[in-house]
């Protein structure tokens, strides 16, 4: 029983292909694409404008420097929450719970920052390991904490959003096993336990939506510090 709950989150496959690339390369075919005519619709202009608004919100903090990463973290903020919005469809498969794809999103990215960072502004940059006023006999100790950190960095963005979409894809699967097991033998809690499911369904809608939101908004928080 327990070996099924989490088969959900195995790659699947077709004639020993893994089919990851499918489910990475799918929520683009379905985001609307603008059009040449003077009149979008509504779905277009809807999305115009949430994009609009989360690229000013998420840029606002940082310099002109900053601005050039406006695409890469819109484009990746969309592609986050398309995946993770279809993965809440039955017999579907959400290529982010799997911790490799997240960390293949979260390490470069995150060296990309620090790269920036030491050829901009070397000293700055180094300066973060080392804060301000610190007493001498614990400039090592502090230097080593805070390298320990800023390496846990991508690590962090990876573990918070497998964990986050995996925890709720479990708790999803075993109320709607318990909901199946119920039904025939006390239908009343069955009610009852299926109404606590679509409220978790609301929830795991939100999560969804919020983790790739933080997950963006802390790549931009690493940018900030490094521009």
């Amino acid at each position: 029983m327990m070996t099924s709950f989490f088969d959900q989150f195995a790659s699947p496959s077709f004639l020993g292909i893994p089919l990851i690339a499918v489910a990475i390369a799918l929520p683009w075919v379905l985001l609307p694409t603008p059009s040449s005519r003077w009149m979008n619709s509504r779905l277009t202009t809807l999305q115009a404008w949430f994009i609009n608004r989360f690229t000013n919100q998420l840029l606002m903090p940082l310099n002109v420097g900053g601005h050039k990463w406006a695409l890469m973290l819109t484009s990746l903020m969309m592609f986050l929450i398309t995946i993770n919005m279809l993965g809440l469809l039955p017999y579907t498969f959400t290529p982010t719970t799997q911790l490799s794809l997240n960390m293949g999103l979260a390490v470069p990215l995150w060296l990309a920052t620090v790269i920036i960072g030491m050829r901009n502004q070397p000293t700055v940059a180094l300066g973060h390991l080392l804060p301000e006023g610190t007493p001498i006999p614990l400039i090592p100790v502090l230097i080593i904490i805070e390298t320990i950190s800023l390496f846990i960095r991508p690590l962090a963005l990876g573990v918070r959003l497998t964990a986050n979409l995996t925890a709720g894809h479990l708790l999803i699967q075993l109320i709607a096993t318990a909901v199946f097991v119920l039904l025939p033998m006390m239908p009343t809690v069955a009610i009852l336990t299926a109404a606590v499911l679509f409220l978790l369904t609301l929830l795991e809608v939100a999560v969804a939506m919020i983790q790739a939101y933080v997950f963006v908004l802390l790549l931009s928080l690493y940018l900030q510090e490094n521009v």
